[in-house]
């Protein structure tokens, strides 16, 4: 079972050379949610710490640590991913931060602007996002042999990474209406929080957040006596000084804002995409359609997938599953027969089945409205295509529906990976 605790390999001792990285997560997080300093969908999150902590940890690591893409590549990546569901809010986000790790202003005009390797990825991206049981081997033959633009091994797997992780998180922002709640450029300094500051660095350790000019009775608190010193002069040449620099800095960091909100406004989603026409469809909906299904048995996550990506990228493997065990392991109203039935679901309407697990406790314990949304924030949690229907269960808190959320985003992370690793494992035996 994809979703059980029990594991032979030793993750947790694997898991502490990165987790160094980030000490003291638990208190820095608890800060800036406090403070109105982490991003939107860190603090939805937030009621489960335990996740959100796995989550920042992971996503940090994918976006800015050690690995083989240069990181405007990864938030360009992390671009056309969110695209795919035109999720203005995750498009707006790395588009923001695009700029700010040196990416070219030129590229958020649109994929056509994007250099052709960047390109080559629009294909994947768009099979991994909505028809994932379509990604097969020749597709990464495509990548890994197309001349001068090909992709190494390495690079192609972290890009999957990053592809189904804002896949998977796009489903979040919708299903918690992040998405519908988010306004750009009318936020330029949200809860106090200037605009220059970086929603992933909770992940980073990052608590610095600069704060607000100091007031008149700040700066009159150090200020040296006039009896004392006696030179007025050389304090009035010193304020005006200080003035003097702090417009210029004023001046420049305008300017700097005007022209990345500038570029910004440009990274309309549908900019990033080719045929916008192509969307979910029931697996093997016609007779025609003759897909195999994906059976756990023969590729999973615990026996393959999980030491295929942890020897092509380096530890992302565990982060990954700590992940899936955090989700896993909540407390929650939730039995574990109804969250395990939440996620082979999902697996199932994705072509991925269990052959031991009997699928009629799936309609025994999810009623049909949860069903209903479960399928439509895990397949097409774009607002444009489908209306997402809000959760109807009234007594449950609003932990207990991002835990929902939290759900359905790491069952879909999981089988994206299933079918993309799967793809890989098969080019390299051929």
């Amino acid at each position: 079972m994809i979703i059980c605790t029990s594991m032979d390999y030793p993750l947790r001792t694997q898991c502490q050379r990165v987790q160094k990285q980030v000490n003291g997560e638990k208190e820095r997080l608890s800060l800036l949610v406090s403070r109105g300093s982490v991003d939107a969908v860190s603090q939805q999150m937030a009621s489960h710490p335990q996740y959100l902590e796995s989550f920042l940890r992971t996503q940090h690591y994918i976006l800015h640590m050690d690995g083989p893409l240069p990181l405007p590549y990864r938030h360009y990546i992390a671009i056309m991913a969110a695209a795919r569901h035109h999720c203005n809010y995750l498009v707006y986000l790395h588009s923001t931060h695009f700029l700010r790790v040196g990416g070219d202003p030129k590229w958020l005009q649109g994929l056509e602007a994007a250099p052709p390797r960047l390109r080559l990825l629009d294909h994947i991206n768009k099979v991994l996002a909505h028809q994932p049981w379509l990604t097969a081997c020749s597709h990464i033959q495509t990548l890994l042999k197309a001349g001068e633009q090909c992709w190494s091994l390495a690079e192609l797997v972290q890009a999957v990474v990053i592809l189904a992780h804002c896949h998977s998180l796009c489903s979040f922002v919708f299903g918690c209406d992040t998405d519908a709640d988010f306004v750009p450029l009318s936020s330029k300094s949200p809860n106090g929080t200037p605009p220059t500051f970086c929603p992933f660095d909770a992940a980073n350790g990052n608590t610095n957040v600069p704060q607000s000019h100091a007031t008149p009775s700040e700066h009159i608190t150090g200020r040296p006596s006039l009896d004392s010193s006696g030179d007025v002069m050389c304090l009035k040449e010193r304020i005006q000084k200080s003035q003097e620099e702090r417009e210029k800095q004023t001046l420049q960091q305008t300017d700097t804002e005007e022209e990345e909100e500038m570029m910004i406004c440009l990274a309309d989603p549908s900019r990033f995409i080719t045929d916008p026409d192509f969307c979910y469809q029931e697996f093997a909906r016609k007779e025609e359609d003759h897909f195999q299904v994906f059976r756990v048995q023969d590729y999973s996550w615990e026996d393959h997938g999980f030491s295929l990506v942890n020897r092509l990228y380096s530890d992302i493997g565990h982060l990954l599953d700590d992940r899936f065990r955090s989700v896993a392991t909540l407390s929650s109203l939730h039995s574990d027969d109804l969250k395990r039935a939440i996620w082979n679901y999902i697996h199932c309407v994705l072509g991925i089945r269990y052959d031991d697990y009997d699928y009629g406790e799936v309609n025994q314990l999810l009623e049909r409205d949860l069903k209903l949304y479960v399928k439509a924030v895990a397949c097409f949690p774009d607002s444009t295509k489908t209306p997402v229907c809000p959760l109807r269960w009234t007594p449950l808190k609003t932990s207990e529906r991002i835990h929902i959320n939290l759900l359905i985003m790491e069952a879909r992370l999981q089988a994206e990976l299933l079918y993309a690793l799967r793809a890989i494992t098969q080019y390299m035996i051929a």
